[in-house]
């Protein structure tokens, strides 16, 4: 993505279930902040007021019946209004995004395991996010089923939501997906191990953010 001296970063926090995505986020958002950088900390599903609204029919399952595809769009819908009303802006304003989930989800979940091709999955992207792209994505790596358990005790007996609540196989290949992804744009992604005590999993996170960007 190119970039003036006023432009922000972009990062992103990719993996399956229970890996601490939302934990880690939060963590680099706040050692950002703390370290003078303007934030902007936001999520997909959501991160807009439209986008929210279709998280809660996605993870409540009301898409699904519809197949994958349909899922795939309407992810592709929400993801549009983020960028747009929110993700862009905070860019353009200097501001470092830091995202919990992002188009690598979709390429996972629907697109390798739900089995949409990758050439919509891709006009989706081109329709959606354009060029931009991370600057910067972590892909935090769990055995799946470790990462259900995870899950399932955070929810402390609540219904698992629509993607919680797939087997323990489709969890397996959705990590592998974000393996393959990390395989193909070394680039842009990092792996880090998730099954390390979370303070372990942060500075391995922290010390990728400093050698790449140097906040």
């Amino acid at each position: 993505m190119q970039r003036g001296i006023e432009i922000g970063r972009f990062i992103t926090f990719e993996g399956g279930e229970g890996s601490g995505k939302s934990t880690q986020a939060g963590i680099l958002a706040n050692r950002l902040s703390r370290a003078g950088r303007a934030v902007f900390a936001t999520r997909e599903p959501g991160g807009s007021p439209a986008a929210e609204e279709i998280r809660e029919a996605l993870l409540a399952g009301e898409i699904s019946q519809f197949g994958p595809l349909a899922e795939a769009v309407m992810f592709a819908v929400a993801r549009g209004d983020h960028v747009d009303t929110a993700i862009k802006e905070s860019l353009q304003e200097g501001k470092w995004v830091v995202c919990d989930r992002f188009v690598d989800s979709t390429r996972a979940y629907q697109g390798v395991t739900g089995g949409v091709p990758r050439g919509l999955i891709n006009a989706l992207e081109q329709l959606t996010v354009g060029a931009l792209s991370p600057d910067v994505t972590f892909i935090l790596d769990l055995p799946a089923d470790e990462g259900l358990a995870r899950a399932q005790a955070r929810a402390e007996g609540a219904e698992p939501d629509r993607f919680e609540g797939q087997e323990l196989m489709t969890h397996e290949r959705i990590r592998r997906a974000f393996l393959d992804i990390a395989e193909e744009e070394p680039g842009r992604c990092i792996v880090v191990d998730a099954s390390q005590p979370e303070a372990m999993v942060a500075e391995d996170v922290w010390e990728a953010v400093l050698r790449r960007l140097n906040p």
